[in-house]
């Protein structure tokens, strides 16, 4: 028992300190970011554990988030919450309710890193219709934050959860961060 203590702490040690790949790019597991980014972090890590009052896209909290982006109780929520965490630490953008909007061309990347946005297409909707923003990157696997989801990572849920997702299940990534220097263009 002793060994595999052992052997699940090393790997734990190499796991936290690795570099690892995505998308053919070296990423650190724990990357160091930017002051700004881990307050973004931090602002997205503070709500989980926020639900829906009745299951009904509602709740205090939840409509809150929607009325940052001008939208009313009831209406889906996920890109709402990633809007209004990017305003609570102090980015002017993205502001929309709409998560096909948090994808312009001019924000898509290839690389995906902490503080960036994820989203996920579903086919039935042919669209992007689910959106989150990301947490940490280890392997193949985006350790997430999302509004609107559950425990069943659903785009119709009743709160706000980290998740695990694979890589292919992302659809695309948008940076909303500011380039050097806090310039946005």
């Amino acid at each position: 028992m002793a060994k595999i203590y052992i052997i699940l702490c090393a790997l734990y040690i190499m796991v936290a300190n690795a570099t690892i790949v995505f998308n053919g790019n070296p990423v650190e597991a724990n990357q160091a970011n930017t002051q700004k980014t881990n307050q973004l972090l931090n602002i997205a890590k503070s709500q989980i554990g926020v639900r829906e009052a009745t299951g009904n896209n509602d709740g205090p909290q939840v409509v809150q988030y929607l009325a940052y982006t001008g939208n009313k109780k009831g209406e889906p929520w996920c890109a709402a919450f990633v809007s209004w965490v990017f305003g609570q630490a102090g980015y002017p953008q993205p502001r929309t309710a709409w998560s096909p909007s948090l994808f312009p061309a001019k924000r898509l990347v290839k690389t995906a890193q902490p503080g960036m946005v994820f989203g996920i297409y579903f086919p039935a909707k042919k669209r992007i219709a689910h959106a989150g923003i990301i947490e940490k990157i280890y392997h193949r696997w985006i350790y997430a934050i999302e509004g609107n989801t559950n425990t069943k990572a659903s785009r119709e849920g009743d709160g706000v959860y980290r998740k695990l997702r694979h890589k292919y299940s992302v659809n695309a990534v948008a940076n909303w961060l500011p380039k050097e220097g806090g310039k946005y263009d």
